[in-house]
């Protein structure tokens, strides 16, 4: 694909995968593959999500002269919705149902977009260089990577209030949520972090591959990036036992789950799984 592809998410039948370099999301069709079409948003683009009809993607601006936004497109043809400010170096970007919160990462906030229109509703504070985001049916988790030893954060997503601050590894570079608990990857430290969502007791720390980023759940297990490594570990949520390694391109970094298979983004490709 060419370009540093950085993101990527499902919208039930297709695959959106930004690449940075060329200011483009591209659309894949999940059956086979097969490019679909490919598309201008703003600058380095580096995350994606899909809200049940369009796709948002974070722009990084990470290039001289260039500006942090947030794109909006139809899923359906691609069209431009709308173009919507944010803080400094968005990096991650997710759903909760109703409005789209975006990880400023230079910015140590998060901004929350109300999905219907852009609309901002309000900039809330979280650790040092925040890098990934996710939602658990009530609240917002965000990963920051700055620190001695990293934390997450929990948010309240009616109203962006703080309800916790929890420690886990070093630089914690990707999150997700497995219906009951928090899964956070920790780059420095090779391994993933399980919290209980409702309290973010640790429940479990568990080694994988090397420089782990991003992570996914797929119903039953959790799938990890291990950029180094070039490769994806699945563990079983449940209890963290080890299922399996898996080898992928150079560098993966972005995963996700399309309600069959996993995709994984790395250097200037995608793998499915």
């Amino acid at each position: 694909m060419g370009g540093g592809t950085y993101g990527i998410c499902s919208d039930g039948a297709n695959i959106w995968v930004t690449i940075a370099a060329r200011n483009t999301v591209s659309k894949l069709r999940a059956s086979d593959g097969s490019l679909v079409g490919t598309y201008a948003v703003g600058a380095y683009p580096v995350a994606v999500c899909f809200d049940g009809a369009n796709i948002w993607v974070a722009n990084s601006g990470a290039q001289a002269g260039s500006v942090a936004s947030v794109s909006k497109l139809r899923a359906s043809d691609g069209a431009s919705l709308g173009t919507y400010t944010v803080g400094d170096y968005p990096k991650a970007i997710c759903f909760d149902g109703a409005n789209i919160w975006v990880v400023n990462s230079d910015s140590n906030n998060v901004t929350k977009l109300r999905a219907s229109d852009g609309a901002s509703l309000g900039t809330y504070t979280v650790g040092d260089y925040p890098k990934a985001i996710c939602f658990d049916g009530a609240n917002i988790w965000v990963a920051n990577s700055s620190g001695v030893s990293g934390t997450v954060s929990k948010l309240r997503a009616s109203d962006g209030a703080s309800l916790g601050t929890y420690t886990v590894g070093r630089n914690p570079s990707g999150i997700c949520f497995d219906g009951a608990n928090i899964w956070v990857t920790s780059s420095r430290n090779d391994t993933v972090s399980k919290l209980r969502a409702s309290d973010g007791a640790s429940l479990g720390t568990y080694a994988v591959g090397d420089q782990p980023e991003g992570v996914c759940f797929d119903g039953a297990n959790i799938w990890v990036t291990n950029a180094v490594s070039g490769t994806v570990s699945k563990l079983r949520a449940s209890d963290g036992a080890f299922l399996g390694t898996y080898t992928v391109g150079t560098f993966p970094q972005a995963i996700c789950f399309d309600g069959a298979n996993i995709w994984v983004a790395h250097s200037d490709s995608v793998t499915k799984l």
